[in-house]
């Protein structure tokens, strides 16, 4: 996804839950965006990051959803998009799901909670589906990230 963001124009910062730190190379996204990933909070008096034009949640757990519409702020991603929840900054939520979580009352009263927000949740008909339990592993390659580009594009009026 960063490199599809950055040949559409776009700067990247890449922003992770320390859990999902286990899933990709960090190091490697951090030079392909052309800074570091953050997981945890600067350090006093460090730089703060620029303004975001437009926020990607992809892909976004069921535990990120549902603690997100819940307003928990435990991690320093979860904290970024309560903010920029607040703040009206496009949000845009690429899924990666499985149907027996997608189909339980806390996730989808989570997804309602989060588009009654404001936040563009790509889920369902031009969207994701939420896959059977335990095939996640064989999807992972033709995740469809351009669905979230082309919504930041479409919402802000392309990459900046």
């Amino acid at each position: 996804m960063i490199a599809l963001a950055r040949q559409r124009g776009w700067s990247v910062q890449v922003i992770s839950t320390p859990a999902a730190l286990e899933f990709f190379e960090a190091p490697a996204a951090g030079r392909l965006a052309g800074m570091p990933v953050r997981s945890t909070y600067r350090d006093p008096g460090a730089p703060r990051s620029g303004p975001a034009d437009a926020v990607i949640v992809a892909p976004a757990t069921y535990n990120t959803i549902c603690k997100w519409a819940l307003g928990i702020s435990d991690t320093y991603a979860l904290g970024i998009l309560a903010e920029s929840t607040g703040l009206g900054i496009p949000t845009i939520v690429l899924p990666f799901v499985n149907s027996a979580l997608a189909g339980r009352v806390p996730f989808r009263h989570s997804v309602e909670a989060l588009r009654a927000e404001g936040v563009h949740v790509l889920l369902g008909p031009g969207g994701i589906q939420p896959h059977p339990p335990r095939t996640g592993d064989n999807l992972i390659d033709t995740y469809p990230w351009h669905l979230a580009l082309d919504e930041a594009d479409r919402l802000t009026g392309g990459g900046w």
